[in-house]
């Protein structure tokens, strides 16, 4: 086995970025083919008893070769992105997040998606190449999207053609090089959608999306010379290895931002920790270089002017380059001139490097940082970890969507995650979690119909390692609190137990009455009421009993045309839609919430009320839409009569075989009824074969006609892919079955109501034994 060694450069410098190998001890090194893998390589494991088998991670994720690296399979379901910086647009129906990414380029992809698989990498789409950093689109049109890489390369891409026009500004003729970021801030201003901010040592502004620039600064910066900076305690020579090597130009604009309230009122923050101010647009700048307890020079890693009054502007700053990892987080309410730390406590070890104001709430306030995200409903004076499935991970960014009130966050290495609707927090009060329940606004809810691309549910059949991150829940979505859990008197009463055993006393031994109230309680509920317009409730939502705040959706659908779960189900002819009733007509409705704890129900919370929205095509007028839920109503009211009456008559199919076992017992009842029953099992058969179709046929592929069953079945099976209106052949396939189910229930109520239980009690009369499905009757006499 020749002796392998392999070695692969960190960083993207002019001097090295192949992977090498070598086969003999590392005397010689070749590249090795790196053709669909993409480079910047980490991490790497050799099988040491398969050295042909490698793993491989790099800037683009994992990577994994079985024939010495002649091909590679890339891991596609690892979420390990590391986004710098996020942008969302304001697409309907459902809005896009945009950002740049550590050496993997710039990305745009979908919050929510149609299908029911949810959202896949093929959804995702590159607007720029190289390390990938601020993105911002159009507020007005999503299809103008601003990107950039390293060094302040901007370009601007047209979603439509994927045409990327480079728009970097340049010095003038004879002026000093502009000192650009690594991750150069751009901004759309507020005030005029095709107007943007971009920054390096000097802030440009330009009116017409970046075609032409202009200078608006000088020098913002404190113009210090790195090569006199010492690194790692000394000053080091021109000749020093990889001197400046992939590192940004140091003396340049971090962080920029315009108030929302005043067109020309601008801040831009810079990395030897300056914050300039501008209240005409750039005619003249004030400078601001000592804040309260931050050291002097401290990078300025974000700077937010208040979307609620026109002198507050927030700052971060990020001093881990001199080891110190603190978290420095400021506002001012003069627009600068005063700083006041609203750090609060906030963990001692972690530096913040993204902020977001609410823009409803001014009070509530997101800091992203070295370990996670916390917010604060009370301006900074204490701060709450936000969990919920978040992981601990740098927080590089965070943008709160004006429209849908979502918070989006950038993490450094799990890509991005998203806080659907975070109006309870912006109603939040610490009062309000002393309340024993509360339900929190409902957001207004589109209706439509999820497609199945994959053909199937979910994943359909890609195997398990297809990534598919879920779409948020579909339907009206309800956020409700529980100050405590709603608890049986079981727990109650083991709650009591621990408690007297903290205090090292004994509780009181249960009696047999209690022990037996705690068997037969039946278990609480927490639950939702869904009421239309007129205040008719039309649908109950199950909600948690535990305590703290918890997610739950209604799926915008009247009850289900059958409870009995699909499993239960023998007959064979009944579809997946009946587990689903139908949608709903878009409106008012509202939503209340319950408690039933003892078989005591109790309102707790609500109503609140919401909207049911649907994207109306022409070809479907309100009135059509009315018209197709009607008829819906009357398939499903049909549907549910007629599982019943196939449960009733499988029912009787089992008590007649009962009654076959007792008459067999009883020879001289037999005689007397045995023909009878043959008689009923026969008409029984009759009508299951009415409502189910020829099963004993169609067991041998035979072509069989059409049942009640299979009519109904097979229109509500094709309303759970559509909203149109209900075909022709719907309508004559309804008539058909209405008609002769209208024959079979007649015959069925006959079967089972008269001559089966004049059998039965016939039989007792001749001394059979009991069967199920009847009283017995007993006399001592």
């Amino acid at each position: 086995m020749p002796e392998r060694c392999t070695t692969g450069a960190s960083s993207r410098t002019r001097r090295n970025v192949e992977l090498r190998e070598s086969t003999d001890g590392g005397k010689t090194l070749h590249k090795i083919n790196e053709i669909n893998h993409h480079g910047d390589n980490h991490a790497m494991w050799i099988d040491p008893n398969d050295t042909r088998h490698w793993l491989l991670g790099s800037d683009g994720g994992m990577y994994e070769t079985w024939d010495d690296a002649k091909s590679w399979q890339f891991k596609a379901n690892l979420p390990t992105m590391q986004f710098y910086d996020v942008a969302v647009d304001n697409s309907l129906p459902f809005y896009n997040v945009c950002g740049g990414t550590q050496d993997y380029f710039s990305w745009c992809g979908p919050t929510r998606t149609r299908n029911i698989s949810g959202i896949v990498n093929s959804d995702w789409f590159v607007t720029t190449g190289g390390d990938g950093f601020r993105s911002a689109v159009d507020p007005v049109d999503p299809n103008t999207i601003y990107s950039e890489s390293q060094y302040g390369v901007l370009i601007r891409y047209d979603k439509p053609t994927g045409q990327e026009l480079l728009l970097q500004p340049k010095e003038g003729k004879g002026e000093p090089p502009l000192r650009w970021n690594w991750d150069s801030p751009i901004i759309i201003s507020p005030h005029s959608h095709t107007r943007l901010y971009f920054a390096a040592n000097r802030l440009f502004r330009s009116d017409d999306r970046g075609d032409t620039w202009k200078g608006i600064s000088g020098d913002l910066t404190r113009q210090i010379d790195r090569n006199k900076l010492p690194v790692m305690g000394k000053v080091w020579g021109p000749d020093a290895v990889a001197k400046s090597a992939s590192t940004s130009f140091y003396g340049n604009i971090v962080s920029l931002s315009e108030s929302p309230k005043r067109e020309g009122l601008i801040y831009v923050g810079t990395d030897d920790g300056l914050i300039q101010v501008t209240q005409d647009g750039g005619g003249a700048w004030t400078k601001y270089d000592k804040f309260p307890g931050v050291p002097d020079t401290t990078y300025v890693s974000r700077l937010v002017a208040s979307s609620h009054d026109v002198g507050t502007v927030y700052a971060a700053f990020d001093n881990h380059k001199n080891e110190d990892f603190k978290p420095y987080l400021l506002k001012s309410t003069d627009n600068g001139k005063t700083w006041n730390s609203i750090t609060g406590d906030l963990p001692e070890n972690g530096p913040v490097l993204a902020f977001a104001e609410d823009p409803v709430n001014a009070n509530l306030l997101f800091a992203g940082t070295e370990f996670g995200t916390f917010f604060t409903i009370d301006g900074g004076a204490h701060w709450v970890r936000l969990k919920g499935g978040l992981p601990t991970i740098a927080v590089r960014d965070i943008v709160v969507h004006p429209r849908e009130g979502d918070l989006v966050i950038a993490t450094f290495g799990r890509g991005f995650y998203v806080l659907d609707d975070i109006t309870p927090l912006r109603q939040m009060k610490a009062e309000a979690t002393q309340q024993a329940a509360a339900l929190y606004p409902v957001k207004d809810a589109l209706m439509y119909v999820e497609r199945h691309p994959l053909g199937g549910p979910h994943k359909g059949f890609q195997g398990d390692s297809y990534f598919a991150a879920e779409n948020p829940p579909y339907g009206a979505v309800f956020t409700a609190y529980l100050k405590e859990k709603v608890k049986t008197k079981k727990e109650k009463r083991q709650d009591a137990e621990k408690e007297a055993g903290k205090k090292s006393e004994t509780a009181p031994y249960p009696s047999n009455d209690e022990l037996r109230a705690e068997a037969e309680e039946a278990k609480p509920e927490v639950y939702f009421v869904v009421y239309d317009e007129s205040g008719a409730p039309i649908r109950r939502v199950e909600g948690s009993t535990d305590a703290g705040f918890h997610r739950t959706a209604w799926d915008l659908r009247y009850p289900a045309v059958k409870v009995v779960k699909q499993e239960e189900d023998t007959a064979g002819f009944f579809h997946d839609a009946s587990d689903q009733g139908p949608l709903v007509l878009a409106g008012s409705y509202s939503v209340r919430m319950f408690e039933k704890i003892g078989g005591t129900v109790s309102e707790v919370a609500g109503p609140q009320s919401f909207k049911v929205t649907t994207e109306q095509s022409a070809s479907m007028t309100p009135a059509d839409r009315a018209a197709q839920q009607e008829f819906l109503r009357k398939v499903s009211r049909l549907y549910r009569a007629v599982y019943g009456a196939n449960r009733t008559a499988e029912d009787a199919q089992e008590r007649l075989k009962q009654i076959r076992e007792a008459l067999h017992e009883t020879p001289v009842a037999e005689k007397q009824l045995g023909a009878v029953a043959d008689s009923l099992e026969q008409r029984d058969r009759e009508l299951l074969r009415a409502l189910q179709g020829d099963i004993e046929i169609a067991k041998r592929n035979e072509p069989i006609p059409s049942s009640i069953g299979d009519r109904v079945g097979t229109i509500i099976e094709g309303e759970r892919f559509s909203m149109a209106k209900p075909t022709q052949s719907d309508v004559e396939s309804y008539g058909i079955a209405a008609a002769e189910f209208a024959d079979q229930l007649a015959k069925l109520r006959t079967l089972v109501d008269v001559d089966l239980a004049k059998l039965e009690k016939d039989m007792e009369a001749a001394g059979a034994p009991w069967t199920p499905g009847r009283v017995p009757e007993w006399s001592e006499k």
